[in-house]
């Protein structure tokens, strides 16, 4: 198992260095694409960028899923001060922004850094009024990190309305197992997908059933398990974080079981059986209710997909920003999801 655990965090790592905001994963897909298939399998990328990969097994099919886009942001104009107007790519707070280091991606395949800055940065310049107004997109603004003082000599960079922004995830694992990191949500499940496959591929793991790994690429916009409904599946299992915080009893150690998000409940006889394994297994959990999550189970059942559904995951701090997971949590989904398949 410490073997499994130090791939799991070698993966994380490596998932979360990738920039895949929504819209431009090309790069993410390519990664898994390429880890299944040496692997030994015949994973598929569909037109979508969706991965989906059969590890095996017989009877009635099981998919997992995880997604691999992140929360980001497109540059909505070339503001007349050189600097940039942005747009987000996913629902967070723009406080959880500020501050942040970037990568400008431009549709000629140049990059540029830059830094997420209130205009209003400095209380020396401007008091301290304006700089505790509201963080909007009026009020924050990207910086280049290029000695362009206009637009025109921002625009002669290359930079222009379009262009994708990535967050610096700026990944640390602590002496303590805390994983602290940007897009936890969701490729923390997906480097647990990766590691499921992985047991597979060396024959530590036996399917009991035929199961299904897919990894989304539209997952934070709401649309990116739509094209699954063609699957041939029983059961559709999420794996994808764990919300922590006010009245919830899920924990950065501990196995989350989503009840009910904000599309409705999950099936009743599905996480049961998702309770009874974790107890089975002594394994840390909490079962909560979501109001404000939704996941990709809700797009595939719009979709149509004819399935039972159910949620888990790695209890995930501070979900759309800077967010901390522990080890322990990780491991615990791992375990859960595992004993759903061996």
């Amino acid at each position: 198992m410490n073997d499994m655990k130090g791939y799991i965090l070698r993966q994380i790592r490596a998932l979360t260095a990738i920039p895949s905001p929504t819209g431009m994963t090309g790069a993410a897909e390519s990664y898994v694409l390429d880890a299944l298939t040496e692997m030994g399998f015949a994973p598929m990328r569909t037109r979508k960028g969706t991965i989906i990969c059969a590890l095996g097994g017989e009877g009635t099919g099981l998919i997992l899923s995880a997604h691999l886009d992140t929360l980001g942001a497109v540059v909505r104009s070339v503001k007349p001060n050189g600097r940039l107007r942005f747009s987000p790519l996913g629902g967070y707070n723009f406080s959880s922004v500020e501050n942040e280091n970037v990568i400008i991606h431009t549709r000629a395949g140049k990059t540029f850094s830059g830094t997420v800055q209130s205009v209003y940065a400095s209380r020396h310049v401007w008091g301290s009024e304006e700089t505790t107004d509201k963080r909007d997109d009026r009020t924050l603004e990207i910086v280049p990190d290029e000695k362009t003082w206009s637009d025109k000599e921002t625009e002669a960079l290359g930079i222009s309305p379009g262009d994708i922004v990535s967050f610096d995830p700026r990944t640390v694992v602590t002496e303590s197992g805390f994983i602290k990191s940007r897009h936890l949500d969701d490729k923390a499940a997906a480097a647990i997908l990766l590691a499921l496959a992985r047991a597979c591929a060396d024959g530590s793991l036996t399917l009991r059933r035929r199961t299904c790994l897919v990894f989304t690429v539209y997952e934070e916009i709401g649309h990116g398990a739509s094209e699954l409904y063609q699957l041939d599946a029983g059961d559709f299992l999420a794996v994808d974080m764990g919300c922590v915080g006010d009245d919830l009893g899920g924990r950065e150690d501990r196995v989350s079981i989503c009840a009910k998000d904000a599309a409705g409940p999950y099936d009743f006889d599905f996480t049961n059986e998702l309770i009874a394994h974790a107890k089975a297994l002594g394994l840390p959990y909490a079962v909560d209710v979501y109001p404000r999550y939704s996941s990709d189970t809700a797009t595939a059942l719009k979709a149509g997909l004819n399935a039972r559904f159910a949620l888990c995951g790695p209890g995930v701090f501070a979900s759309h920003a800077y967010e901390r997971t522990h080890i322990d949590g990780v491991m615990a989904a791992y375990r859960l999801v595992e004993s759903i398949i061996r």
